[in-house]
């Protein structure tokens, strides 16, 4: 052809058109003929010559396949379906292919192409079988299926194995094959599973051969165990197995490291290998077989254990880890230290200083091993702080005042044993005049204009209104009601805000600001005016003289204060008193400033702020409980601590400066000690606030002594409001004053003042009188007053309000039956024996049923037992017990305090959140008393202390809280409180615990076990030396069988040995008690007490502190055993003074008579004891009785006690 015109065509350029566009291109290009077409539609491709035309233009698609055929066995007679579908445009045609041949379905009918593309191949033969594929084409393009294969068979059989797996050892690293293959019609598909027919792992490494084998490359141990081949067909299936055995060289997975060890000790090599087989460890010494003798041992752990080394041990040793495999070897070290006991090569010797300068006090010492050096002053171990500072040869006292003149003694101990080195420094103090004298006046003047009006600012803040926030509700609750106890830490605040007024006066003139960390206090006043100050301050006034002369009545009873226990010391232990230390306090300028207060750094590492380290590792929304123990544990250790310490707080929560609250400032401004919220704080960003609530505890005039003088600066002490005593002053009171409010003073009965009585009959505890308080914040919730008792925190939660209760109750009951028993005792004997018995009883729960519970068997051991009275023991309560040790505690507190009717179910008002239960007395009068709550301490199990678990939230995050307002944080209070203290770090109570001293966090590890744990402590106080005391207690792993770390057990054991040793009055003093009374007071039992005195208490376990299983564990309350009374029946002689309480004091009040004795309240009373003289009697020798009041004739007596035997227990 040489031409082809097209022109005049109405042409219709679509796909169907491509093959024409693809000739007149080939035209084109040939140039062999001329052709000439154009497009008339599309109207976009209008005129557009045919020859330029694209697919794409044409809106062409080249076919797609959408479904593909699939492998098929076949037998003789089959049909068969191989699907294709595709999609294109046009749309494309489908062509079959088999083995690459186009199938021609005209000449063979068994062949048909279905509408879809698929083709079916009906009654199958052999001639069938081959590679088939699809093609789907238009003029767009083609596309093919991947090849897929008909196997024709002849008459089906079951699988058979021609090659069958078979065990095979192979070592680790290498490949291994298991083969496996099989005949059979059709053909049988191979497949593999692994151990109990679980299907292969999803592992590049493993795969299956083309002829069925299991290939698998690198092996791992875990690849070891039992392989099943399957082989399928249609017919059949048919496995057999094999076992891949792994063998792997011996590694070591715990290699023994050289040790250096003392003589005599027993040293352990742990080494430990893994290999398959398993290796046997075996030992030999420089390339020798182990001496025979039994001082080398190896343990079947593969440990090498020398007890008893001796220089001749030492050596190099070597571990073989041997198998059938192979051997590997590591050799180890070992060292022998001689035993050396220290030697001193500088002693200290006495030193005669003036006031205000530094001075070293020389020490050194050496030994095997080198011993450690550690100081004590007047028996108090001396800690690094801005005061003291030690060193390896050295103790450096700086700013040096009278305060710090004694005696001070050097201890070198190493394992060996230990030497003591003592002198005795003399301070002088020249007669000069110093910086600040000339500022004394004016600032004792502003120091009480600032304290006094910052104090009436507060209470007027508190006493006005409402609390309208938790820190308000805290100062509320904690601000002290006894007038005394006001003015004593008045005057402290006096005494030491002069201090500071003076120093800053002295520092302006200095031009420097130090910061208060490098002002030298003893260099700052000469000591007449330190006495002048203490004079005008109030110091001087308030100081207590205290009478011990009333010998009769303190042979006999306690006062109520705590003094003349100790007759020689009679303020040891007595209420408003200084803490007590078991190391020296630790303040950054060595008088009066915590810790952390500053900028300044600590051991190269700033302080971490304490809410940081409550939301970092002591808050906890989850609790675990504890399997041995109830609520009841945790419920009494706070009733037990109410007896024995509680601080006296800031008097302002404004600022002494300007009269500023602390909550709104957030300055350490005094008495405002604010606890900082760390960035990002979840609470800060909720409330906007920059800082919680905290104010310091008050300061005590001078060091808390009662010395005439204050002629020295003494670094701030902390006050005691509670006698240190077990003496039951929660129930009491812990002053005369305290006492008199709460006693029934009118009835002359001994007993103490009740308030509403319940239906049960019962009475509960009086309401406190006076202004709106804590208790009543809301009275929209709460219209019902506080209750009042002998410690003004009762109703700080309801299980605390419940125990109050019980107590109280407790009294009166005994009380009531020692005046049936004795009808001429009067009231004040009776108040006080019934208060003996009471207080001999928690003396009996404490230190028999509950500390063997917290201390265990190891810290029952370490308090030892009773073995009297040691009028050498202080009982005070030491700083770091109240602060920091005894509040683990806390760690105890279940988020909920459960309420259980008398089946032990949920009351109808339901169980109560613990932040719901503060300060709540409403909800004990109002929701059914205090059986629910006390049943809910009994009959729950509590909280354990697990190191990642510590306070719950409803401690952390939901203390006091109130609505639109910051809630306190008990865990940050904690560590705040004890950096206000002066408590030193944690690390130096491991020294005074005679435990390792960490400079590192890995060798914490003995105690504190948990890697997050350590990595937490790490991450938030760099080095284990600024750890503070309360969070590292609280996550040392507890020693086994107790609910204590070493380091807290240590702690606690210390204290209730002094507590127990240095009282007079303990109930196990021969003297304090009868040897018949000490018997029945061993009776006694909190399980008693609940059943006495709860309102409907029927059922309960012999010991409540123990879980038990409801209703097996819980007997009747008849089967739990009571003291009897009747040991304190008076048989005298003379009974006109005895049982009168002024007679003890010499002056003789009438006795009760019968007509006063209120018989109509003492049915069935026995009048014992009103025989003013003894009647004379008729025989010649009469017989004084045990038991009888007179003498009396043998045969008169005979009668006489048939008569007794029968009354008695009228």
């Amino acid at each position: 052809m040489k031409r082809l015109r097209l022109d005049s065509n109405a042409l219709n350029c679509d796909c169907e058109l491509l093959w024409l566009a693809d000739l007149l291109k080939q035209y084109a290009e040939s140039g062999n003929a001329q052709a000439a077409a154009t497009c008339d539609y599309p109207s976009r491709l209008q005129g557009r010559s045919v020859a330029t035309l694209t697919p794409e233009e044409l809106n062409c698609e080249v076919p797609r396949i959408t479904s593909e055929p699939h492998d098929v066995d076949v037998t003789l007679g089959n049909t068969v379906y191989f699907t294709c579908r595709a999609e294109g445009n046009p749309k494309p045609q489908i062509i079959w292919l088999r083995n690459n041949n186009a199938l021609n379905m005209r000449d063979d009918s068994r062949l048909n192409l279905l509408e879809d593309g698929t083709l079916m191949i009906q009654d199958t033969r052999e001639t069938d079988q081959g590679v088939y594929q699809c093609m789907a084409k238009n003029v767009a393009g083609e596309v093919k299926t991947s090849q897929v294969t008909l196997r024709y068979f002849g008459s089906p059989s079951r699988p058979s194995f021609v090659i069958q797996p078979q065990n095979t050892e192979v070592l680790v690293g290498e490949s291994v094959t298991l083969e496996c293959s099989a005949t059979g019609q059709p053909q049988p598909r191979v497949s593999w599973t692994k151990g109990d027919r679980t299907p292969l792992p999803s592992d590049a490494r493993i795969t299956i051969t083309p002829s069925g084998g299991l290939y698998i490359q690198n092996v791992v141990q875990a690849d070891g165990g039992q392989y099943t081949c399957f082989a399928s067909n249609n017919v059949d299936t048919i496995h057999a197995t094999a076992y891949i055995i792994v063998q792997a060289t011996p590694q070591f997975t715990v290699t023994p490291q050289d040790q250096s060890v003392l003589e005599g000790h027993t040293v352990d090599f742990p080494c430990e290998a893994t290999g398959y087989p398993q290796p046997v460890i075996a030992w030999t010494r420089g390339g020798s077989p182990l001496p025979l003798d039994r001082r080398h041992v190896v343990l079947s752990s593969g440990v090498l254990r020398i007890t008893r080394v001796a220089p001749h041990d030492e050596g190099q040793y070597e571990c073989q880890a041997v198998s059938p495999v192979g051997t590997v070897r590591t050799a180890v070290q070992l060292s022998i230290q001689q035993r050396v006991t220290p030697v001193f090569t500088n002693a200290p010797r006495d030193l005669t200083v003036e006031s205000g300068q530094d001075v070293q006090i020389p020490c050194s010492a050496q030994g095997q091993p080198q011993p450690v050096l550690t100081w004590n002053k007047d028996g108090v171990q001396v800690t690094e702080s801005g005061k003291f500072h030690i060193s390896p040869e050295s103790l450096e006292v700086k700013d040096v005042g009278t305060a710090d003149a004694g005696r001070y003694e050097c201890v070198a101990r190493n394992p060996i044993g230990y030497q003591v080195a003592s002198m005795v420094l003399t301070v002088t103090v020249p007669a000069v005049s110093r910086e600040g004298d000339t500022f004394v006046s004016s600032s004792i003047e502003q120091a009480i204009r600032n304290v006094d009006s910052a104090i009436e600012s507060t209470r007027r803040h508190l006493f006005d209104g409402q609390p309208r926030t938790p820190g308000e509700l805290l100062a509320l609750f904690r601000y002290p009601r006894d007038p005394y106890t006001v003015e004593q830490a008045r005057a402290g605040e006096i005494f030491e805000q002069t201090l500071l007024l003076i120093q800053n006066h002295v520092n302006q003139g200095l031009m420097v600001d130090t910061n208060g960390t490098a002002f030298r206090y003893n260099d700052l006043v000469s000591p007449h005016f330190l006495d002048m100050i203490a004079n005008l301050s109030g110091c001087t006034a308030h100081r207590r003289f205290n009478n011990c002369s009333d010998i009769c009545f303190h042979q006999k009873y306690r006062s109520h204060d705590g003094t003349c226990n100790n007759l020689q010391h009679p303020m040891w232990g007595a209420s408003l008193t200084a803490f007590e230390r078991l190391l020296k306090s630790v303040y950054d300028n060595g008088f009066n400033l915590p810790r952390g207060a500053t900028e300044r750094l600590h051991n190269g590492y700033r302080l971490p702020l304490p809410r940081l380290v409550s939301t970092t590792m002591i808050g906890t929304e989850t609790i675990t409980s504890d399997d041995r123990y109830t609520h009841m544990l945790m419920q009494w250790g706070q009733f037990l601590d109410h007896d024995l310490d509680s601080t006296v707080v800031a008097l302002s929560q404004s600022r002494f400066s300007d009269g500023q609250l602390c909550a709104q400032v957030c300055t350490n401004d005094p008495p405002c000690f604010p606890i900082q919220f760390p960035p990002n704080d979840p609470r800060q960003l909720r409330s906007g606030a920059r800082c919680m609530f905290f104010v310091r505890s008050s300061p005590v005039c001078g060091s808390g002594m009662t010395s005439l003088l204050m002629n020295s600066v003494y670094p701030r002490e902390q006050i005691n409001q509670l006698t240190s005593y077990v003496d039951a002053s929660n129930v009491y009171g812990s002053s005369r004053h305290e006492s008199e409010e709460i006693r029934d003073l009118a009835s002359q009965r001994g007993l103490l003042r009740q308030g509403i009585i319940q239906r049960t009959g019962k009475p509960l505890l009086p309401f406190a009188t006076g202004p709106p308080t804590e208790c009543m914040r809301d009275e929209n919730e709460s219209p019902i007053p506080c209750f009042l008792a002998g410690d003004h925190r009762a109703n700080e939660q309801l299980g605390l309000t419940a125990m109050h209760t019980v107590w109280f109750r407790e009294h009166n009951r005994i009380a009531t039956e020692l005046l049936r028993l004795n009808p001429h005792w009067d009231g004040d004997t009776i108040y006080h024996e019934a208060r003996k018995i009471v207080g001999a009883q928690m003396q009996h729960i404490t230190y028999s049923h509950w500390l063997p519970k917290i201390l265990g068997e190891a810290g029952m051991k370490v308090m030892g037992p009773y073995v009297g009275y040691n009028p050498n023991v202080n009982a005070g309560i030491f700083n770091a017990f109240a602060t920091a040790a005894f509040r683990f505690g806390h760690t105890l507190i279940n988020p909920i305090l459960y309420r259980l009717d008398e089946d032990f179910q949920p009351i109808p008002q339901g169980h109560i959140s613990l932040h719901r239960a503060f300060f709540s007395p409403f909800r004990i009068v109002n929701e059914g008393g205090i059986d629910p709550l006390l049943r809910g301490l009994f009959g729950v199990a509590g909280k354990m202390r697990v190191s990642t678990q510590l306070l719950n939230t409803e401690l952390t995050e939901r203390l006091f809280s109130m609505a639109h307002a910051v809630a306190l944080d008990l865990a940050a209070m904690n560590i705040q409180r004890g950096r206000d203290h002066g408590i030193p770090s944690y690390n130096d109570y491991r020294t005074f615990c005679n435990l390792t001293s960490a400079q590192t966090f890995d060798e914490l590890k003995n105690e504190i076990k948990n890697p997050s744990v350590l990595e937490k402590l790490q991450r938030l106080y760099g080095t284990p030396l600024n750890i503070d005391l309360f969070p590292a207690l609280m996550a040392e792993d507890l020693v086994p069988g107790s609910r204590l770390g070493p380091t807290l057990m240590c702690l606690l054991a210390t204290q209730f040995r002094r507590l127990r040793d240095g009282d007079r009055f303990w109930y196990e003093n021969p003297g304090v008690f009868t040897a018949a009374q000490l018997t029945q007071l061993k009776q006694a039992s909190l399980a008693r007490v609940l059943c006495d005195n709860g309102d409907n208490i029927t059922r309960i376990q012999q010991d409540v502190f123990s879980v038990t299983e409801l209703p097996h564990g819980y007997g009747s309350c008849d089967d739990i055993p009571h003291i009897d009374l009747r040991l304190w029946q008076d048989c005298c002689e003379d009974c006109r003074t005895k049982g009168q309480f002024n007679a003890l004091s010499y002056h003789f009040r009438g006795r009760r008579s019968a007509e006063h004795s209120y018989r109509e309240d003492i049915p069935n009373a026995q009048v014992t004891c009103f025989v003013e003289s003894c009647p004379a009697v008729e025989c010649k020798q009469p017989v004084k009785l045990k038991g009888a009041c007179c003498p009396v004739c043998l045969e008169q007596a005979d009668v006489d006690k048939g008569q007794k035997a029968d009354t008695r227990y009228n």
